[in-house]
């Protein structure tokens, strides 16, 4: 039995005792009645002490008062937002925001404001200022990360509602991606052809600046990179005096001119076709064409008169007959005539050719 138990077992028999007194004297009791009851009052203060220490000292009375129980919170209130755009860290390349968003109203209910509305716009501002620093091109990160900042429970501004989110989703347009997947592969490629202009310049100023600025400079170059070839090295001397002089846009050191290659001659021009000797439109005319024009111009005769035909017949002969056969045969070919003609008898001369048979002169009347 407990301190406060036993007080109020004292309590109880000092008030039935008074009680009982009250009553005997107002009833006029003998005094023999006295101690009957007194003991009487004693015996049942004891059997009800005892009777409540084996209840475990727990003594039901009015008085008692109950232990105060916890109060359920408010039941949690969910709505779904769906493709809100968000502003990303690139212009013009906007997020498109979807949630859950769920609240407890601080305030109870209250017919002042829409705790809702309260708990959607405290959760858009949250995801719009973690969405401004996050770059377009990773969404599926920044949407893992601001599930992770929504998944809070915060109060808004006003402090009327606690508001969370879940089921976030954080995507772009399926233009805006296709445009920065163009973008960047536009990128990669103008990396990759920036470092291929940067190989090839310095390539050239290796070649211009060190290997080719002088003859000294290429030979030791080739050298360097065929050192098992020194013979050849060397009858290359010219060929890269000659490179490094075009490098440069300079003529060849006098020291290395000998040692350029020699031009290989040009074949000979066969007779009978016109070929030029170096200068500009002006062509060599054999000396068997010379010849006949000339005796052409100053006998004022042409390619169609037969007396043409025969005085070149009769040239060849001569020509033939003082040991100038090849010549002979030249002005024949050049003429069109046969280059051995029967011989003519005696007493008659020979005839020559029709023009139309003896061949077209090459020349104009």
């Amino acid at each position: 039995m407990s301190s406060g138990h036993r007080i109020l077992t004292v309590f109880l028999t000092v008030i039935c005792l008074l009680v009982l007194t009250i009553a005997g004297l107002a009833t006029d009791w003998p005094r023999w009645y006295w101690p009957a009851v007194g003991a009487t009052a004693l015996a049942g203060t004891v059997a009800a002490a005892r009777a409540g220490a084996r209840r475990g000292g727990s003594i039901p009375t009015e008085c008692t008062l109950e232990p105060d129980l916890p109060i359920p919170p408010p039941p949690r209130q969910e709505h779904r937002v769906v493709d809100v755009s968000l502003p990303s860290a690139m212009p013009d390349y906007d997020f498109l925001f979807s949630a859950t968003v769920r609240w407890i109203p601080e305030a109870g209910d209250t017919p002042h404001f829409d705790p809702c509305g309260l708990a959607v716009q405290a959760v858009l501002l949250r995801a719009r200022e973690f969405a401004a620093r996050q770059s377009p091109r990773s969404p599926a990160m920044a949407r893992h990360q601001l599930n992770g900042v929504l998944s809070v429970m915060e109060a808004d501004a006003s402090g009327r509602v606690l508001a969370m989110a879940k089921d976030v989703g954080l995507a772009l347009s399926e233009s805006d991606q296709d445009r920065l997947s163009k973008l960047s592969n536009v990128r990669k490629d103008e990396d990759v052809w920036e470092h291929e202009r940067n190989y090839e310049r310095n390539k050239r100023m290796y070649l211009s600046d060190d290997v080719l600025k002088d003859p000294g400079s290429a030979v030791v170059w080739w050298l360097a990179r065929n050192d098992e070839q020194v013979e050849g090295t060397v009858e290359r001397i010219g060929l890269l005096a000659q490179l490094s002089a075009a490098a440069n846009n300079s003529e060849v050191a006098p020291p290395f001119r000998d040692l350029l290659y020699a031009p290989e001659p040009e074949p000979a021009p066969e007779y009978g076709q016109p070929e030029y000797d170096g200068g500009p439109g002006e062509a060599v005319v054999p000396p068997e064409q010379e010849f006949v024009e000339m005796t052409a111009d100053w006998l004022g005769l042409t390619g169609q008169d037969p007396e043409m035909a025969l005085m070149v017949a009769r040239m060849a002969e001569a020509m033939e007959a003082s040991g100038k056969k090849r010549e002979a045969g030249d002005l024949r070919r050049f003429f069109g005539l046969p280059e051995d003609p029967p011989p003519a008898a005696d007493d008659e001369p020979a005839d020559p050719a029709p023009p139309d048979e003896a061949g077209p002169f090459p020349y104009p009347d």
